[in-house]
């Protein structure tokens, strides 16, 4: 479900939980009657992941302030299979 939002000139915003592409263009305003026509709003992405917003957050601030780096990361170490399986270990080593 979607909630789409609609303003009535007189009684301010009201929302309305519809499936998702079955918004009218206008509906009914709940206290007086006259049609609230649509309002397009951005889309709720706070209530979403917290990394994804974290990630949103990073990617906005780098439009203006780019973090400016002087090489690129280190690579990292590759660890030989004999040291992280415990069964390897007991192997004679060449």
């Amino acid at each position: 479900m979607v909630v789409y939002v609609y303003r009535c000139s007189e009684h301010g915003v009201t929302e309305q939980s519809r499936p998702i592409g079955t918004a009218t263009a206008a509906v009914p305003c709940p206290t007086c009657g006259s049609p609230a026509p649509r309002v397009f709003t951005a889309p709720r992405l706070s209530l979403g992941d917290p990394t994804r917003g974290a990630l949103l957050d990073r990617a906005e601030r780098s439009r203006d302030a780019p973090e400016v780096v002087s090489a690129p990361p280190p690579r990292p170490r590759r660890r030989s299979p004999t040291l992280t399986d415990p069964k390897l270990r007991r192997l004679p080593r060449p």
